[in-house]
């Protein structure tokens, strides 16, 4: 199987489309294919990366780790790629940012699916070794200076460098002097901050912690947030192929967030508000935050139609009135989310800090039991279909 003896390049007959990129690119004739499958020839795949990066769907940008090769024979009959033996790409990137998605993912209960509708991604065109160079146009303090959270919202541009992404993807960062990369969920619509830039945005919390042992400082956050206009960043990416917007302009959205797990939903609102604004489907936000001053976005927020956004922004630590949380008001509209879940083309997304998605499921457990509801077979069913996501840091 060439030199490497333990590795082998793959596709994945599942996301391939079938363009024929990778074939024509491939510069030894290791890439043939029959009427079923694309797939590597083990015996002349010399793991030169020269198909990795024209590939549309990121398909062909997998490794294994076998004690004895599959054959092509094998490789043709695959309909998805087999369960085990994924070994790392050439830098861990694959398996890195597999496993802090699937990690994120955990809340889903369950294999994750992207919607029908959703427009097909493009995952890992640009990796450690050759990360895409991006400017910073922008970084903007987006939570009131008084606030003890600082939560920037940065640009990227990427100049005359192709770097595709749709709503729900996200990038990975590798700060200077660290290993270990970290991922951050594109807060701006595919087509860019503005209409028609090649630029995407991102929303990041400065991390400073008091402990024991003395201040801790995210090692990302802070080289993230410290970056100033005209510096670089090094962007790997992009990832995921499941946590995306639908396409359909009927589609209702229920979001449910807290803190920088807004980024997301930001993407989402400005697509739905640049490409149809009198859909007869509604975005729905539920948004936690300890006050109004610590809730990322907050003024432009106010600005988005109603007709486009329904908005439930729920404060825990706000002065003089009682704690509540973003599922203490999914029960105070209780009415409303089992009209939403009364709609078949309904889809859920959750994203925030871990333990959210526990206390979304028991809110909407609680809510379904008393509307004749089995909230938890509702789920399942949503999450085969691509209409239920989870995406928990």
């Amino acid at each position: 199987m060439g030199a490497a003896g333990l590795k082998q390049h793959v596709i994945d007959p599942e996301v391939c489309i079938r363009c024929n990129t990778c074939e024509a690119t491939c510069p030894i004739g290791a890439i043939t294919h029959d009427d079923n499958n694309y797939v590597v020839d083990p015996e002349k795949c010399n793991f030169c990366m020269d198909c990795v990066a024209p590939c549309p769907t990121g398909s062909i940008d997998h490794w294994f780790a076998v004690e004895r090769p599959f054959s092509l024979e094998e490789q043709f009959g695959w309909l998805e790629l087999p369960p085990a033996r994924v070994a790392p790409t050439v830098d861990a990137l694959e398996d890195e940012a597999s496993a802090l998605l699937a990690e994120a993912h955990r809340g889903a209960g369950g294999k994750a699916r992207a919607p029908a509708s959703a427009s097909k991604p493009r995952v890992n065109l640009f990796n450690r070794a050759n990360p895409a160079v991006a400017t910073v146009t922008g970084n903007i303090r987006i939570t009131a200076p008084g606030a003890s959270a600082d939560v920037r919202h940065l640009i990227l541009d990427f100049g005359t460098v192709a770097f595709p992404v749709l709503e729900g993807q996200s990038i990975g960062i590798v700060p200077p002097g660290s290993d270990a990369m970290r991922l951050y969920s594109i807060a701006s619509a595919r087509d860019g901050e503005r209409p028609n830039t090649n630029n995407l945005a991102l929303t990041v919390k400065r991390v400073v912690e008091s402990r024991p042992e003395g201040e801790f400082r995210g090692v990302a956050s802070n080289y993230l947030c410290d970056r100033a206009p005209g510096d670089t960043v090094g962007v790997i990416g992009p990832f995921g192929s499941t946590f995306l917007m639908p396409d359909d302009p009927d589609a209702d959205i229920l979001m449910i967030c807290t803190g920088t797990g807004a980024a997301p939903f930001r993407g989402f609102t400005e697509r739905r508000r640049r490409t149809s604004p009198n859909g007869r489907g509604r975005l729905h936000m539920f948004f936690g935050a300890r006050s109004p001053n610590e809730l990322p976005y907050f003024g432009p927020l106010k600005k988005v139609p109603a007709t486009i956004l329904t908005q439930e922004l729920v404060f825990s630590r706000e002065p003089g009135r009682p704690r509540e949380y973003v599922q203490d008001r999914m029960r105070a509209r209780a009415e409303d989310i089992v009209a939403l879940l009364a709609k078949p083309a309904l889809h859920v997304y959750i994203c925030g800090l871990r333990g959210l998605e526990e206390g979304v499921d028991l809110a909407l457990t609680e809510i379904g039991r008393a509307h004749n509801l089995d909230w938890l077979a509702m789920r399942d069913i949503m999450r085969e279909e691509g209409r239920f996501h989870s995406e928990t840091y």
